[in-house]
């Protein structure tokens, strides 16, 4: 072989999953503008691009925390015990589409899909049933709810209240991040500036009575399997985080009395070092936003906690067993990139929810990273790399330009109202899809590797007569409360919205008079209509 060919590379340019360009090695030139104290400083110091304790996973591992939810709640409850059984540390909620959207499992939009796609929960009964048992006070739960997220935390809270717990021993997150849902997932009820209303409820609402709880989980996962890159995923989490702070303040809370409780939820995707590269650049971009921009002055305020749940989109149908290898790698750039919490996909949930032997092999994952791989021994094991340095700055730096253009527009909520964000991860989406149809790049089995056949695996079905016991519980609810108590709380929310008094004080007491969700959402439609998206072309 000639000395020409040995140089010969075989693609005429590298680039990053999101299209970042790679040199074709890295050296000290690189990272020749990085100060340690500056831009790294040590594991646990601001501004914290290595970690936000200083042992990380030498002290304690990440929680692991399996996304579950299916049929009904005597289902899910089963499962929870199952994954409590094999080891899971945390409870993380997957809600149906009926409850997301704020209906009852006897609405007609909510036909054929009551069950399907995680738990249908109607009225606190449900809420009861699915956290029949378990260890409220010692296990974390994680809700993945946004619009109805008041109404769902106010189920939470009864439910354990009535189970014998008390409200400051409860620990947990709702996602209750609306301004991801008009961006990416688009599961709403009212328009965006009455939901950041609720939120600041909320927060206020946590913030006096729940001193463990997460009132917001800041998520850039739905951006993210939208279709957005990594830098779209960290810049618009980012500045969804800044609304959110922002609006805490405008309510009245000082911002180290309720910015130690926000925490983030981030996608994990296949390209390995970028993704590590984006969680070490949100910890430092947080970190001076929070300290800088609010004058935070509590080193917990300006810390970014973060779940991390590996990329669903870039699972396959095709060839599902090579799915768990892209979710062991997922998995440990999300452990790299110093995650606090983690969930696994399952090999098997592009065709449906998880079985239970899928599950337990996505769950021994993050086990075989945590006690058998060797990298859970020193903290940032990566940091100086300079690749991996030049690759976080570089990160930051493109999602700086960012937030600067949504400071422009007025904020992330006039953004979102002017389709900003929406349009920037179409253009990327359908510049990948352009990407794959070239076959610049590789998705192994699907434009490339292919099989002309497979060998089909295990799927789990729903059963059917799920929503018809669901519906018949719903109905002896309403036949066996007290409907002028129903009433009568209804009328008091509706009164609060319309006051602008905190709204979370009427719904916890609807809820306690078993209303039903579908009722209260139906109050928030009744004052400010519901959303309708305009078209963003």
């Amino acid at each position: 072989m000639s000395d020409q060919e040995q140089s010969e590379e075989r693609l005429p340019r590298f680039t990053t999953i999101s299209g970042l360009e790679i040199d074709r090695v890295y050296g000290p030139a690189h990272t020749a503008r990085l100060d340690y104290a500056r831009d790294l400083g040590d594991p646990g110091e601001y501004p914290f691009t290595r970690g936000i304790h200083p042992t990380m996973y030498r002290g304690r591992l990440w929680t692991m925390r399996q996304f579950a939810g299916f049929g009904s709640a005597e289902d899910s409850n089963r499962r929870f015990h199952y994954l409590l059984e094999q080891g899971q540390t945390g409870l993380s909620v997957a809600f149906d589409m009926p409850t997301l959207m704020g209906y009852d499992s006897d609405h007609p939009r909510a036909l054929g899909e009551v069950g399907r796609e995680g738990v249908a929960i109607d009225t606190v009964e449900d809420m009861k049933v699915l956290l029949r048992d378990l260890p409220l006070n010692r296990v974390t739960t994680s809700m993945t709810i946004n619009a109805p997220a008041n109404v769902l935390l106010a189920m939470y809270l009864v439910a354990a209240e009535e189970a014998g717990f008390l409200w400051p021993e409860l620990g947990g997150t709702t996602q209750t991040d609306m301004l991801k849902e008009f961006i990416a997932q688009k599961e709403w009820i009212v328009p965006p500036r009455p939901s950041m209303r609720f939120i600041q409820d909320m927060l206020v609402f946590g913030t006096r009575e729940l001193p463990r709880w997460n009132v917001i989980s800041i998520s850039g996962y739905h951006i993210r399997e939208a279709g957005a890159t990594a830098v779209q995923e960290l810049a618009f989490t980012l500045a969804d985080g800044i609304a959110y702070v922002q609006a805490g303040i405008e309510a009245g809370l000082d911002v180290d009395a309720f910015a130690p409780r926000l925490s983030f939820f981030f996608d994990c995707h296949n390209d390995f070092f970028e993704e590590i590269a984006k969680f070490r650049a949100a910890r430092r971009m947080w970190a001076r936003i929070m300290r800088e921009r609010f004058g935070a002055t509590r080193p917990r305020s300006w810390w970014l906690r973060f779940h991390t749940q590996t990329a669903g989109v870039s699972l396959t149908a095709q060839q599902p067993l090579n799915n768990i290898v892209r979710v062991t790698l997922q998995a440990l750039a999300a452990v790299l990139g110093g995650t606090q919490s983690l969930h696994t996909n399952s090999m098997d949930e592009t065709y449906a929810l998880p079985t239970e032997e899928a599950v337990r092999v996505a769950l021994r994952t993050q086990q075989i990273i945590a006690h058998e791989s060797g990298v859970t021994n020193t903290v940032d094991p990566l940091g100086g790399s300079y690749f991996v340095e030049a690759l976080t700055d570089r990160m930051e730096e493109e999602a700086g330009a960012y937030l600067r253009r949504i400071d422009d527009l007025g904020g992330m909520v006039r953004a979102v109202e002017l389709g900003f964000p929406q349009r920037e991860i179409a253009e990327a989406s359908f510049r990948f899809q352009q990407a794959l149809e070239r076959k610049e790049k590789i998705i192994v089995g699907v434009n490339d590797f292919v099989i002309p056949e497979e060998t089909p695996i295990p799927i789990l079905r729903i059963d059917p007569e799920v929503e018809r016991i669901q519906i018949d519980r719903l109905r002896r609810v309403r036949a066996e409360r007290d409907g002028a108590a129903v009433r009568r709380a209804l009328d008091r929310l509706k009164r609060a919205i319309e006051s602008g008094e905190n709204t979370m004080y009427p719904i916890v007491e609807a809820v306690r008079a078993r209303a039903s969700i579908g009722e209260i959402c139906d109050v928030y439609r009744a004052v400010y209509g519901e959303y309708r998206e305009p078209a963003i072309i």
